[in-house]
């Protein structure tokens, strides 16, 4: 009996490691499989992307239409670094291998100067809300600006310029100046203008027994107290 309960015991343990080793591999290979689909999907989703990008980049480019309407993006001119400046010139375009349009090769005239001399109706800058455009003298700050798609410029389209601060958070003088005369002794000026201190203090002082009342008016209707964020009046 002692003999076969050892060969019992034997026997199991065998099984058992029989069964852990066979489920081992068998997850090994489901975890192999499972990362190998995993990179084809990776794979294809690279490849879509890569699509996308480049449509993007043709996207920008109108088909069917005049060669000479196109953006400047979509065109390869030739453009004279020594020219005069200021004098305009007329120089040869043609569209880039993958824009599709009509009559490839025209003649394009442009002004001789770089893409940082144009004028500020001809670029667009990138606005920024976090100076202070009510302060004196008024906070400048440098910003990226970029040439209109129908402006032919040398040098970057892209570039750095000191702009003044200009920026306005929605708040319309005619309306503080209008709560000011009129709820001025309760703090609505101040409250709308977003000074929410100086408003509850106006609240429990009554305007400061109308002098400050009268004061608020004054500042607002010069211009001088302007909205709390420092933007401009609409």
């Amino acid at each position: 009996m002692h003999c076969i309960h050892i060969n019992i015991r034997q026997a199991t343990f065998v099984l058992l490691t029989f069964l852990a080793n066979n489920i081992q591999t068998a997850d090994n290979n489901a975890i192999k499989s499972f990362g190998g689909d995993v990179k084809k999907t990776t794979n294809v989703s690279d490849e879509i992307r890569d699509v996308n990008v480049q449509g993007d980049s043709l996207l920008k480019c109108p088909l069917n239409v005049e060669c000479k309407d196109l953006p400047v993006q979509c065109l390869e001119c030739d453009l004279n670094e020594t020219c005069v400046y200021g004098r305009e010139i007329t120089t040869t375009c043609r569209t880039k291998a993958q824009v599709k349009c009509q009559g490839r090769d025209f003649q394009k005239k442009y002004l001789c100067r770089y893409c940082y001399q144009t004028e500020h109706w001809e670029h667009r800058c990138d606005l920024k809300a976090t100076c202070e455009s009510a302060a004196s003298p008024r906070d400048v700050y440098i910003t990226n600006c970029t040439v209109h798609n129908d402006i032919l410029c040398l040098g970057h389209r892209t570039f750095n310029k000191k702009i003044k601060c200009n920026w306005t958070g929605g708040y319309k003088w005619l309306t503080a100046l209008l709560l000011s005369i009129t709820l001025g002794g309760f703090g609505a000026d101040r409250f709308y203008l977003g000074h929410w201190q100086e408003g509850i203090g106006k609240l429990f002082s009554f305007g400061g027994l109308g002098v400050w009342t009268i004061i608020d008016v004054i500042l607002i209707s010069l211009h001088y107290l302007g909205p709390a964020d420092g933007s401009l009046y609409l």
